[in-house]
């Protein structure tokens, strides 16, 4: 039966049922686990007062606004000195930016009332005053109704609450540390890293509503600081030179661009003799040139009337008697077009990195990082026991009381699923895989991919070192590997062709792509394509080379692996060249997959988003779509869609739906009975806005095709980025002591009047694992939570290029993936991506993304669908 086109009248809003309540899962074995949340044994079940906050100079106004740090101590200060006078004892807590909260009214609703302070930072006073307007009244009710299910409240309603009492939390702990939002960091245990960068560790705080319990969530954190101190020696580990006087000649235009994004933003402080105290400044940007050259008109104050052009360098030896030593470096510009030297620079203290870490500092980072569970379990208990926060009178004075304890939980251990492999495996070619992994050894895939007969091997590396004999010899390997594997390869001395990384790697990809030897009527397979190092951007050239122009599938690999080829590298390397080629690398038990999905012919979606950049708000944002094509879920298509920068909402997901049900009926020959969607990079308060929209569009999407079509849809949120831990007790956890593959949570500590659970599929290989957080928000299947929990973990085991199950759902895995792989051929339209893929992934959502549909900049990208070469359209070409 073929999909038929509809009568002309569009179908019009579908009305969303509600998520239908709370429902639990039963399957499994059951065990207590400690989830990093303490209890709030007492809230406030009354009013609180939000107050808008205008903090401005007693004369003028601020042309920017200080950095949130200043602004609080400016608050704080005003605080202590009125507290016991004009706001008769009431404590307020503020967010540094605009808004305060007050557990009693500090003024009447319609009155204002200003506070004056005046206010000494580094030895300068600033008088300023403190303007307070009540702005709205916060009911915590909400949060009893919200928790209970009593009342039909969403999130988005107890939002105001839960900010409050954050607030409140956060004040306490802004006198122990540095607070960065709902982070909080010291640096007792800092360890350097490269480039005048230092590694802090912290915690996360946030309150949380749980079934009929309120909870602080409390997570161990680490972040990147600014080295205080020496700009100089900060410079010259930038620049990686041990004496400053060797910046001389290696300040090229690229390492002056690394300087400038280093420093923009940098708050400093300059010390020399012509000035009284410690003068700060922010860094605006560096001169083009030298001190030494870059020069302006002066007029000595000793010779009035006869100005002279003079360098930086000279007015600072005549002004001050200070002779720079190293005047070739450029300078810093401040305000009001001043210079300051370098040398003269001092780091201030407690300023956070927002760029992105180099492969060197992100290793760090993760080394630095990386902690057993129960080391992190450890060290949230003694910050817990130190700080004794439900002690502390600000808590108090909100209604706050909290234990210092970790919250027991249940979960439940549901049982893996059976992998199977291609009957000719000499090994079982199906097993149960104990511990979330499993080997290949002696088994095949499931289904090989298309025989490859045109393939050519492409050297991006030096020659001398990367011999023809060592290519051919791990060719070889290779190539017995994929025999082995069950991928055959007829050509088994493919062509080998040498390519300078620094020149047109387009270039050299066509060559290589002309050197394979073609029957006619053939097309060139593949391009194994061997790099230098991990260099992205000739990653990115290649592939964009690959996706745009010549349609070819390639496979990267490194150089340093040709030398000594080891055979399980080329296992792996195996599998993704099967995938790619068409194969089916495993599969799981067809009885039990078809129990789950009740028979019905299933279409699984996966979504996400990724966003620009930090400061790139012109350009656009990219949604991935990816779609199975197969009963099973183990083979997908992808498509892109540009969207407006920063965007969330996913325009032209129906026309994206409607190419999916195509495929899938075109490889299948049957219409998907049931849809199961999984949406992820959305956050706690956005679920409602994306499930209506986005489920309307898939909904259209069927009915476009058929009248009358209505195939069951399940939609799921999806959120990884979340600071929810689980710690197993005694011996119930793995090797690592992390929480075991199946561990599912769906009790206390998940999210009330909603289906959701806390699943972990993967069996982590060092630190904290961190479980996925799954959202049921719509299911016309009407499953048990068994059915949607069980379904979601096997999925975990069927992701193509892996012997191990993976931590998230695989269509969301490969949306991810194909989000990455975005990055590559869409170089040309100058788009730079995040490294996480959702900037608005976490519970309760991040700063300045949009939700409504509107760009950043009005007009500046529309939304669209993104082609890739049609050779590569319909198949797994991103893994």
């Amino acid at each position: 039966m073929s999909f038929r086109p509809p009568s002309l009248q569009r179908p019009g809003a579908v009305a969303v049922p509600a998520p239908g309540g709370k429902s639990y899962g039963t399957l499994g074995r059951r065990q207590k686990v400690y989830a990093n949340y303490v209890e709030i044994e007492k809230y406030p079940e009354r009013d609180i007062y939000q107050y808008d906050v205008v903090i401005r100079p007693e004369r003028g106004d601020f042309k920017k606004l200080p950095p949130p740090a200043y602004m609080r101590s400016v608050f704080d200060a005003a605080m202590g000195e009125h507290r016991q006078g004009k706001l008769k004892g009431t404590v307020m807590v503020f967010d540094s930016r605009k808004i305060a909260y007050a557990p009693q009214r500090v003024c009447g609703p319609k009155e204002a009332l200003e506070l004056g302070i005046s206010f000494n930072d580094d030895g300068r006073t600033e008088n300023y005053v403190i303007r307070l307007r009540e702005a709205a009244v916060v009911n915590t009710s909400v949060l009893t109704e919200f928790m209970t299910g009593r009342g039909n409240i969403n999130v988005g309603e107890v939002q105001s609450a839960l900010n409050a009492l954050d607030l409140a939390i956060g004040s306490v702990l802004h006198m122990e540390m540095v607070g960065f939002n709902r982070s909080f960091f010291t640096r007792e245990q800092s360890i350097p890293t490269s480039g005048g960068l230092e590694l802090w560790r912290g915690f996360s705080f946030s309150v949380r509503p749980g079934i009929d319990h309120l909870y602080l969530n409390v997570n161990t954190a680490v972040t990147a600081m600014y080295t205080p101190g020496s700009l100089l020696e900060a410079i010259t580990r930038i620049v990686d030179v041990r004496d400053p006087s060797q910046l001389r000649g290696r300040l090229t235009v690229q390492v002056l661009r690394e300087m400038s994004t280093f420093l923009r933003g940098l708050v400093m402080f300059l010390r020399h003799r012509g000035i009284q105290g410690r003068r700060k400044f922010a860094v605006r940007g560096t001169t083009p040139k030298g001190l030494d050259e870059e020069s302006f008109d002066w007029e000595d104050p000793n010779k009035p009337g006869m100005p002279e052009n003079i360098t930086i360098a000279q007015y600072y030896q005549r002004r001050y008697n200070i002779r720079l030593n190293y005047p070739f470096l450029p300078g810093l510009a401040g305000r009001k077009n001043s210079v300051f030297p370098i040398e003269l620079c001092e780091i201030a203290e407690n300023q956070r990195y927002k760029g992105h870490l180099d492969e060197r500092q992100t290793g760090d980072m993760v080394k630095f990082a990386c902690q057993r569970p129960g080391d992190n379990m450890n060290r949230i208990m003694d910050m817990l026991q130190q700080t004794n926060l439900g002690r502390q009178p600000v808590v108090q004075a909100f209604g706050l009381s909290m234990s210092n304890r970790l919250t027991e939980v249940e979960s439940r251990v549901v049982a893996a699923p059976t992998v199977s492999y291609g009957q000719a495996s000499r090994e079982a070619p199906s097993f149960v895989p104990q511990g979330g992994a499993w080997n290949m050894r002696g088994r095949q895939v499931v289904t090989p991919g298309e025989e490859l007969n045109y393939w050519a091997v492409l050297v991006l590396a030096n020659r001398q070192y990367i011999t023809e004999a060592a290519v051919q010899g791990f060719v070889a390997t290779l190539v017995d590997c994929c025999w082995q594997t069950g991928l055959k390869i007829n050509e088994q001395r493919p062509p080998i062709y040498y390519g300078n990384p620094h020149a047109e790697i387009p270039r050299a990809m066509q060559q290589a792509w002309k050197s394979i030897r073609l029957r006619p009527g053939a097309s060139p397979q593949l391009l194994l394509v061997i790099l230098p190092s991990t260099n992205t951007q000739v990653y990115q050239a290649v592939k964009n080379s690959a996706y745009t122009t010549l349609g070819v599938h390639t496979q990267c690999m490194q150089s340093k692996h040709i030398q000594r080829p080891n055979k399980q590298y080329c296992a792996n390397l195996c599998l993704k060249m099967n995938s790619k080629l068409g194969g089916t690398n495993q599969s799981l038990h067809v009885p039990h997959m078809e129990t789950m999905l009740r028979k019905k012919s299933t279409l699984f979606l996966g979504c996400d988003v990724t966003h620009p950049a930090p400061g790139e708000q012109h350009k656009p944002s990219i949604a991935s779509v990816v779609g199975s094509t197969d009963f099973l879920g183990l083979r997908y298509v992808a498509t892109l869609i540009q969207l407006p920068s920063r965007q969330e909402m996913v325009d032209k997901l129906q026309e994206a739906v409607v190419r999916h049900l195509k495929i899938f009926y075109r490889k299948t020959k049957a219409k998907p009975q049931r849809i199961v969607f999984y949406r992820d990079g959305v956050s706690e308060t956005q679920f409602i806005q994306v499930r209506d929209r986005e489920l309307i569009e898939i909904q259209r999407a069927c009915a476009s095709l058929e009248q009358g079509y209505k195939p069951d849809i399940t939609f799921l949120a999806v959120l990884k980025r979340h600071n929810t831990r689980f710690f197993p007790m005694g011996r119930d956890g793995d090797r690592t002591g992390n929480c075991v593959p199946g561990t599912i949570v769906d009790r206390s500590v998940t999210m009330p009047g909603i289906t959701d659970f806390y699943l972990f599929a993967h069996a982590a290989i060092q630190g904290t694992s961190r479980p996925t957080h799954y959202y049921v928000l719509h299911d016309d299947a009407h499953s048990s939570a068994d059915d949607i929990q069980q379904l979601t973990y096997h999925l975990c085991y069927t992701y193509a290029i892996c012997t191990r199950s993976v931590s998230l759902v695989p269509p969301v895995y490969y949306a991810h993936r194909v989000a990455d792989r975005a990055r590559c051929h869409l170089v040309d339209m100058g788009v730079g991506f995040e490294e996480a893929t959702s900037s608005s992934s976490g519970h309760y959502g991040g700063v300045g993304v949009s939700v409504g549909g509107r760009p950043a900049v009005a007009g500046s990208v529309t939304a669209k669908v993104i082609k890739i070469n049609s050779i590569l359209d319909e198949t797994m070409y991103f893994m």
